[in-house]
């Protein structure tokens, strides 16, 4: 074990979450530094304290089950045009077909299909590629279809810490104005 001072802890814990592409879990700090899970634990909302008061550019955010460094949202403008290069994006029916998932998950295509009233393989093809779903089983019945369901990728895309932070259908369809149909009324999203 390196030995350090204590008020450099933090440091050590900021320098991981700095070089990490993936968010890092409690434990996975603890096994990589030797510090103590609790202690970890105190350490990060240091750190997020310290960067929430300093208003620093970045901030400490949990995501995914586990927490990363990254840009604050008001920054975004600076940031689009430093990078300047167009990241392709989704089409509407790639985001229908992942709400969908989301919602409804485990899913098989003929059930999303039913569900949009439309083919469904190329948004289903889009968003494997992208890795925002997964195949996660097939279903017993005729034919076994596959079952799809979301990933960690998913919950790092929309930066949310589980499929619990999903706002509820009722809620959108609220805001929007627009009617709720197509979906089973006890339906689980953690499902």
């Amino acid at each position: 074990m390196i030995a350090i001072f204590p008020n450099s802890k933090s440091r050590v814990i900021e320098a991981l979450l700095f070089v990490s592409s993936d968010p890092l879990s409690v434990e996975t700090i603890a096994e990589a530094t030797g510090f103590a899970a609790e202690e970890v634990r105190e350490l990060l909302a240091g750190l997020k304290a310290e960067y929430d008061d300093q208003e620093r550019g970045w901030q400490l955010e949990e995501v995914a089950g586990g927490f990363r460094l990254s840009t604050r949202a008001e920054f975004a403008p600076y940031i689009e045009r430093l990078l300047r290069t167009p990241q392709p994006g989704l089409s509407n029916a790639a985001l229908e077909t992942l709400a969908i998932i989301a919602y409804h998950q485990p899913v098989t295509r003929a059930e999303i299909e039913q569900i949009r009233g439309v083919k469904a393989d190329r948004s289903l093809a889009t968003l494997l590629g992208k890795g925002l779903i997964q195949e996660v089983g097939r279903k017993e019945a005729l034919g076994r279809p596959i079952l799809y369901g979301t990933t960690d990728s998913f919950l790092r895309h929309f930066g949310l810490r589980s499929l619990a932070d999903l706002p509820k259908l009722e809620e959108v369809f609220l805001q929007e104005e627009l009617p709720l149909t197509g979906r089973d009324e006890h339906h689980n999203p953690e499902g």
